[in-house]
């Protein structure tokens, strides 16, 4: 096996192998491995300091911020306040200098008391309590071995860990799912007790040892936690359920959030109570030395452990499932299942999960009860997704503030007090903040800060005073010029013959523009959108049905694209280029109709580039570069084009339309061999919009839409665009 090894981030301490409960459903005692027979009742001082000393070497070798220990048993509660002390101070002691040390403990609650709560509050041990539901539901497992219920007990440690002077330290409750107990009393039974939050758990099982279906139904576990899942969603998701949260991740392409979940690589080894290096503790389940490394903390490292073949095996993500999983749509959000319940004598581990058609049933159920609420509004609504680019580069914007965090001079203090009025007194600054090219100079100045270079965060001044001309507000900006050009953002270029190469201007707003005086130099009034011999202001389309698009050939900041943006244009060129554009325009509306409306939401800035290609560069949303010969047939096109890649590449800045943590390769009509699904996307959405100017594509959009149709790695998100480019595609097919 290839590739890294994984760090271990979570550590099982077994402090006692012990019970005080006899639960039927316990895979330590009851399944198949009984080595908990021949090891100590509790963990040795030898295992302990090894133990610490083992996990702080792992931690420094791997630069590892932090790690997990879960003291667990058996009972660990079982161990004793002064073992369980040895265990803190000796973990602390040798972790915490080269790592944050995160504690837990997992317990039945029978021993707990004041006494072992006043320990785990001065090493910050946050607990976790089992309890299956209700009375009824939690006899039917967890028992005392003479028959007694545990309820009353467990209900009592949950409430003397909810005082105040303890709640800080709860970890939630964990629940093992009986299909045969009733999951809304169970689940209303546990929200009874105010946890912080819910963990269930599908009781371990195997193919060779199949999980109790009382009803019959292969779906019997699914339906449980879907009717669980219903309750919670109807109270508002009032606390956090890991399995619940776990699926929602992964359909908006998040991580799973569970190791029973998804395709995430194991991080985990448990060290028994005699020194013993195990992988996970749930492979008991599977058959007798399953967990078995061959190794213990007293002569082998964790890196030791981490290289072996079982643990290896269980971080392969994708590779590491079975065929039938791979090929199974819902494989990111299942993951194949626990790896344990896909146990088989006569093949081992390479099954899918012995809750195969749950999963399938859950993950499903999840997404069409919850799916379309994970969806932003910007992958429905063109005006959405305008608003939420334009709120990336006022964040933008704000981390440049504080990235200068007082190294901004007192040239950025002025101009960011004067942005603060301007943005009080009109709505001229958001105009100015919504160009394209404002984002690339915010990404340049924070680029370059990070890299400690110089950053040119004085053009702030620009945008202040272009907000307060759009504003109308008479109030003085100072802004800098250079080479005898000052260049207002969204407005135009004035040039300032007699004046210094650069220095310092002054801009103030007149009734029909504005007055600009640079140092030593004369006023000069300029009417905004009147050109002179000295004032040249964008241009705009805007006419015989053309979008209101600005022409964009004067920022600095626009050449940010895959192609050279040209030089500023002559007039008369500038005036060609808006004729053929506005022709092509026309040309869209009575081709594609569809598509051009699409195109006009979503272009607001054209600049001619060098090549024939369009391209849409780092730039904020709507900034797109045209070249600047071309037909309007030629022009149409291109604007087409670059208005999918432009939106495409809009939805991916706010949105997961899939994800990137799979090995997944697909067929695509248009390419000899198989491609990633972020290239099969980008080209079915590109050739679903040209298809009025390349009807032959038809075939080969549909084939690639069956495919993206069901593929895993697309989020809620992506499956919903694609079935938006289904519907568009057929329209164009007519």
């Amino acid at each position: 096996m290839t590739g890294p090894l994984v760090p271990f981030r979570e550590i099982v301490l077994k402090v006692h192998s012990r019970c005080d409960l006899a639960c039927d459903h316990c895979y330590i005692y009851e399944h198949a491995d009984q080595s908990w027979r021949t090891r100590p009742k509790a963990i040795s001082d030898e295992a302990i300091s090894w133990t610490a000393l083992r996990l702080a070497e792992h931690a420094k070798n791997h630069a590892l911020p932090s790690v997990s220990v879960i003291l667990h048993g058996g009972e660990p509660l079982l161990a004793g306040p002064a073992r369980l002390r040895r265990v803190c101070e000796e973990l602390t002691r040798a972790v915490s200098p080269v790592a944050g040390l995160d504690l837990r403990i997992h317990t039945n609650g029978l021993q707990l008391s004041p006494r072992y709560l006043d320990l785990f509050d001065e090493f910050h041990v946050r607990v976790g309590i089992s309890l299956d539901g209700d009375k009824a539901a939690n006899d039917r497992h967890r028992r005392f071995a003479d028959g007694r219920s545990s309820h009353p007990l467990v209900l009592r440690a949950v409430e003397l860990l909810r005082q105040d002077r303890y709640r800080h330290l709860d970890l939630g409750l964990l629940c093992t799912i009986d299909a045969a107990n009733d999951p809304v009393a169970v689940y209303d039974a546990l929200m009874e007790l105010d946890p912080p939050r819910i963990d269930f758990l599908l009781p371990h099982a195997t193919w060779q040892d199949p999980p109790p279906r009382p009803d019959g139904s292969p779906t019997a576990y699914a339906a449980w936690i879907l009717a669980a899942y219903d309750r919670w969603e109807a109270q508002g998701r009032p606390v956090p359920v890991r399995l619940f949260e776990s699926v929602l991740s992964t359909l908006a392409g998040g991580p799973s959030l569970t190791e029973s979940l998804g395709l995430a690589p194991t991080d985990l080894v448990v060290v028994e109570t005699d020194g013993t290096l195990e992988q996970v503790d749930s492979l008991k389940s599977a058959y007798e030395g399953a967990a078995a490394t061959g190794f213990d903390v007293f002569r082998h490292s964790f890196d030791e452990v981490a290289a072996h073949p079982g643990v290896r095996s269980r971080q392969l993500g994708l590779a590491g499932v079975s065929d039938t999983c791979r090929a199974c749509p819902v494989v990111r959000s299942c993951g194949g299942g626990l790896y344990t319940h896909r146990y088989r004598a006569d093949n081992g581990f390479d099954n899918a999960s012995v809750y195969c058609t749950d999963l399938r049933a859950l993950v499903d159920g999840v997404e069409e009860r919850s799916g379309a609420a994970l969806v932003p509004a910007a992958v429905r609504d063109p005006l959405a997704l305008a608003v939420e680019e334009f709120d990336l580069t006022r964040i933008l914007l704000a981390d440049l503030n504080q990235e200068l965090a007082g190294r901004g001079g007192e040239a950025w203090a002025e101009a960011w007090e004067l942005a603060g009025a301007v943005e009080a007194r009109s709505g001229g600054l958001d105009e100015v903040l919504a160009h394209p090219y404002t984002r690339s100079w915010l990404l340049d100045c924070v680029t370059a800060l990070r890299a400690d270079a110089p950053a040119p965060a004085g053009r702030l001044a620009l945008y202040v005073a272009a907000a307060a001309v759009r504003g109308g507000l008479e109030v003085p900006v100072r802004v800098p010029y250079r080479e005898g050009r000052l260049q207002l953002p969204t407005l135009g270029e004035l040039a300032l013959p007699g004046a210094p190469d650069g220095g310092t201007a002054e801009v103030r707003v007149t009734e029909k523009g504005f007055r600009v005086r640079a140092e030593g130099g004369e006023h000069r009034v300029v009417r905004l959108w009147e050109a002179t011999p000295e004032w040249r202001p964008l241009l705009r389309l805007g006419r015989d049905g053309a979008p209101d698009v600005v022409l964009d050939d004067l920022d600095p900041y626009r050449d940010r694209f895959d192609a050279p943006a040209l030089p500023r244009l002559g007039l008369a060129a500038a005036a060609d280029w808006s004729g053929r554009l506005a022709a092509a325009w026309a040309l869209l509306r009575e081709t594609a109709p569809h598509q051009a409306a699409a195109a006009a939401h979503t272009v607001t800035t054209l600049t001619p580039i060098a090549g024939s290609g369009p391209s849409v560069g780092r730039h904020g949303y709507g900034a797109l570069g045209l070249p600047l010969t071309g037909d309007a047939a030629g022009l149409a096109r291109a604007l087409l084009a670059g208005s999918r890649r432009a939106r495409l590449r809009a939805l991916l800045d706010v949105t997961d339309l899939y994800a990137l943590d799979g090995e997944w390769l697909h067929p695509a009509p248009w390419h000899e061999e198989p491609v990633a699904v972020s290239r099969l996307l980008a080209g079915a959405y590109l050739r679903v919009g040209l298809a009025a100017f390349e009807p032959g594509h038809h075939d080969h959009v549909s084939r690639a839409l069956d495919t993206l149709e069901h593929a895993a790695e697309l989020t809620v998100s992506g499956k919903l665009l694609v079935a938006e480019l289904r519907k568009e595609a057929c329209r164009a097919g007519g």
